[in-house]
């Protein structure tokens, strides 16, 4: 029996136990894997050294490095993540709607747990954790496979994960991190009919079109972000800067930030030169259309920008500018280039605003705020298993609800249809 099927296996067998604990229970799990962390979080930066050593002599990109790298204020950040789930209505149990037929027959439709989720994901160790915690506030078991980037980091932190669980409520076989870093692992979990039910994908493009073309079991997409802020004619500049400046530099190596900057040709003409300067100042490398390049003008280290420039997630400080007649043209790159993640307009003009809010197919579209907000975090969820970029099941960041199906209880006196 291979290593993923074993621990699939493990988990599935605790879905009827996690299914009848107390919101309490579950409660009182978290937190006390959220007092582990902290306590050990000595162990668990030793235990991410190695995974950085390896990542820099492999060449890893300096965003990716940002991702895989813990300190102790991210695993402060990480145990505050599992605390706020704490804080949150538990949605198990809820009823959604509730019926009675002319019959008698009482029809009520309850959330329910998925059951077994799997989650293929890259050099993200907070993914781990946010995973774990989401997972086991719904009363689902969780098959982890994270990438081999961060493998020591997860190694570490499953242990401290299941050493928390051995004094809870909570069984810690619900809780598997498949070790294995050979892709056909993941092959195999795409293909756990009957042990996995649903699977999510977390990490760049290739990795997520591996699993949506592959999977047997059902997925819930979480995309890739190619994301946009527009700078309107009717913008606050102070706004549109600050805005802009932290879509992209914040922390480039997320899905969130800003790949492209779109603006406006007659606040270009005044104020694309200074921000371009802001920009390259920051770290940034612009990639700019040919109008822009002549705004501009002979500022170090900028290049002319391709198709494939405008639809790539650099994740990087790397950065697309286009200059647009109008809205409706920046509209339309958009939705030629953008992947239904997030998209920013900044504008003071409440017409402009509104037909950008209406037309732009996205999970978040931002009207004066940086798209560094699409979170589960920043939403109030606590944290989130991914932001889903497709239409059914979930849509944007995935909090509790989203890892929850329904079912009907339907209760009668004796009733047969006739």
């Amino acid at each position: 029996m291979s290593e993923v099927v074993r621990k699939a296996q493990l988990a599935k067998q605790t879905t009827t136990a996690l299914n009848k604990l107390s919101t309490e229970q579950k409660n009182d799990a978290l937190l006390k894997i959220a007092n582990a962390l902290i306590e050990r979080s000595e162990e668990l930066i030793e235990a991410n050294k190695p995974d950085i050593e390896r990542g820099v002599k492999n060449g890893i990109p300096t965003g990716m490095i940002d991702r895989l790298t813990l300190n102790p204020a991210r695993i402060k950040g990480i145990a505050e993540g599992l605390r706020q789930v704490t804080d949150l209505p538990d949605p198990i149990g809820d009823i959604l709607e509730e019926s009675e037929r002319p019959n008698g027959l009482l029809i009520r439709k309850l959330r329910v747990p998925l059951g077994l989720i799997g989650i293929v994901y890259e050099a993200r160790p907070n993914v781990t954790v946010d995973a774990i915690g989401l997972c086991l506030k719904t009363g689902n078991a969780v098959l982890l496979r994270g990438g081999s980037d961060a493998l020591s980091t997860n190694q570490k932190i499953i242990e401290i994960v299941h050493d928390a669980l051995l004094h809870s409520a909570v069984p810690a076989d619900a809780v598997q991190l498949v070790e294995s870093t050979d892709r056909s692992s993941v092959d195999e979990m795409l293909k756990l009919t009957g042990l996995l039910d649903v699977i999510i994908p977390r990490g760049g493009h290739s990795l997520i079109r591996n699993v949506v073309d592959n999977a047997k079991v059902p997925v819930i997409e979480t995309g890739a972000g190619i994301c946009h802020t527009y700078i309107d004619q009717a913008a606050d500049m102070k706004k549109a800067t600050a805005i802009a400046m932290n879509a992209k530099i914040q922390r480039p190596s997320v899905c969130n930030s800003m790949e492209t900057l779109l603006i406006h040709e007659e606040v270009a003409r005044e104020h694309l030169r200074g921000l371009a300067e802001k920009f390259v100042e920051a770290g940034v490398e612009l990639r700019g259309c040919p109008q822009s390049l002549e705004l501009i003008g002979d500022l170090a280290g900028v290049k002319a920008a391709t198709d494939k420039d405008f639809a790539t997630e650099y994740n990087d400080y790397i950065m697309n500018i286009k200059v647009v007649a109008s809205i409706e043209e920046a509209i339309a790159h958009i939705t030629a280039f953008g992947t239904m993640h997030s998209e920013c307009i900044v504008t003071e003009d409440a017409d402009k605003a509104r037909l950008f809010m209406l037309e732009v197919d996205a999970a978040a579209v931002f009207q004066n705020a940086s798209t560094r907000f699409t979170d589960g975090f920043e939403f109030g969820y606590g944290a989130e298993i991914g932001i889903s970029t497709q239409k059914l099941h979930a849509r944007g960041p995935m909090g509790l609800p989203a890892l929850t199906t329904t079912k009907y209880c339907v209760y009668g006196n004796g009733q047969i249809r006739e």
